[in-house]
């Protein structure tokens, strides 16, 4: 249809039409620039001048709403922009959240339920929704904490902490926990495990590291060392030994394992000493320097040379912890070579029970020898020992000692074999 503009009247019409349109087009730009400009100048008076040129837009409520909560700290106010902003705008949870936050300062707990479960249904998969609602339902529905705490350990690791220690204190059931709550993760397992080891909790930390091995993906070696170190603290050698194996494929320890020809790991120090697991730990100190020599070697790439220059010793700092069995006769061999050894006795290699101490077996001390010179053994092990130390001790101990001494081709093996 097409509509004549031939008469003046008509055309004035037109015009004065258009013009119209155009006046309230720019009225509207205008007062939406007014309103942005305002909105983002300081004060309250340009947020309340904003909501008042824009009564529409939600996100100018919002804002008002947290000036109300967080500078002049008036709920009245806030409460009220908050609604409307909500109202014009129901399916943004950072609004709902905000009103809750201030149900939840205001001590107005259904209220905040109600702002939590409308903020849920608006973004039902965004942590920091989830995370609020974990921490209110706890008090009264742990079930739908769990629910929530689930979201909050798949979407931000930094909450995982805190967001496990809630789900353990709400649900120490370990099974369910592994199977509903906890995502299987190596992550989120480590992290739980930690948590576990903290607490003491060692039924709850093998399964989680069983769940943890089961996934087949890599592990941190600290991990591994960390968890190794917790169970040796409980007593549980059998189940650090196991670890250690497990280990060997998922953190590249396969080179560090012992054998029945060799309980010692590394006893050629071929490998790079760890500082953890089964394989040599140490100590540094100024009075005693501990290093690889790939110069003065045995039988193999390097040895481990020790120099001491100490007033007071009780042993060079280095250690490593053997698994083995209860009542079992057992052979140790390995070779020193000592230069300038100065200081009444000697450094001696020593392997103790590693939980009351007992002495299984002790060298001559290693004194100046300019060639290898072999040291070996035969001892046994008592009725309870399951774990022995080796370890290069100072005697007497207590007294100065200065000098180089090498070890290298260090081996145990039970006497059957």
């Amino acid at each position: 249809m097409q509509i004549s503009l031939q008469s003046p009247g008509r055309k004035r019409c037109f015009l004065a039409a258009s013009l119209l349109a155009a006046m309230a087009m720019v009225g509207l730009a205008t007062t939406e620039l007014l309103a942005d400009w305002c909105f983002n100048r300081p004060g309250r008076e340009n947020l309340e001048r904003a909501v008042r040129l824009r009564p529409d837009n939600a996100e100018y409520f919002d804002r008002l709403g947290r000036h109300y909560t967080l500078i002049e700290f008036s709920p009245g106010q806030a409460i009220a922009a908050y609604q409307t902003a909500v109202a014009l705008n129901p399916y943004k949870s950072r609004y709902w959240l905000h009103l809750a936050d201030l149900y939840q300062e205001i001590s107005d707990t259904p209220h905040q339920r109600v702002a939590l479960e409308h903020a849920l249904a608006a973004d039902p998969h965004n942590p920091e929704v989830a995370w609020q609602a974990a921490n209110l339902f706890a008090g009264t529905d742990s079930l739908r904490s769990l629910e929530q705490l689930r979201t909050v350990l798949e979407g931000v690791p930094q909450l995982a902490p805190a967001a496990l220690a809630l789900a353990w204190r709400l649900s120490p059931d370990i099974d369910r926990d592994l199977k509903q709550v906890i995502p299987a993760d190596a992550r989120t397992y480590c992290e739980f495990l930690d948590l576990l080891m903290v607490r003491k909790e060692s039924i709850a930390a093998q399964k989680t590291w069983n769940a943890l091995a089961s996934l087949q993906q890599p592990i941190e070696r600290q991990t591994v060392f960390d968890y190794i170190r917790y169970l040796i603290s409980q007593s549980q050698v059998d189940q650090a030994a196991a670890v250690w194996r497990q280990a060997g494929s998922l953190s590249g320890l396969a080179a560090y394992q012992p054998s029945q020809q060799n309980l010692i790991v590394n006893g050629d120090f071929n490998l790079d000493v760890l500082n953890g697991g089964f394989d040599w730990l140490y100590n540094k100190s100024k009075d005693v320097s501990l290093a690889l020599d790939p110069i003065e070697v045995f039988l193999g790439r390097r040895s481990l040379k020790i120099k001491f220059d100490s007033r007071s010793l009780d042993d060079a700092g280095i250690r490593q912890l053997i698994p083995v069995k209860a009542n079992t006769s057992y052979i140790f061999s390995g070779y020193f070579k000592a230069t300038d050894i100065e200081g009444a006795g000697g450094p001696r290699i020593v392997l103790q029970d590693g939980y009351n101490e007992t002495l299984c077996f002790a060298s001559e001390p290693m004194k100046d020898t300019e060639d290898w010179k072999q040291i070996s053994g035969n001892f046994s092990t008592g009725p309870q020992s399951k774990l022995l130390v080796l370890r290069v001790q100072r005697l007497p101990a207590g007294s100065p000692i200065r000098g180089e001494l090498w070890i290298d081709n260090l081996s145990l093996r039970p006497a059957s074999e």
